[in-house]
């Protein structure tokens, strides 16, 4: 994948993460809240890949 790719599903893991987090609250379902906090970490973690992957281009292409 592109780092825009992985940026960009980073940022969708993230927002849905949170939304399942606020239902799992709403609705008192701790499983549903624990669910949401996993993908909003994969979120983040793909999203630092993708910067991380903008990165090592950068340095490739100074040289």
């Amino acid at each position: 994948m592109s780092s825009t790719t992985d940026k960009i599903k980073g940022y969708a893991n993230e927002a849905i993460g949170n939304a399942k987090q606020a239902a799992g609250k709403a609705m008192n379902r701790p499983d549903v809240e624990a669910e949401g906090l996993l993908q909003e970490r994969k979120g983040e973690a793909q999203q630092a890949l993708g910067k991380g992957k903008d990165a090592v281009k950068k340095l490739i292409d100074k040289a």
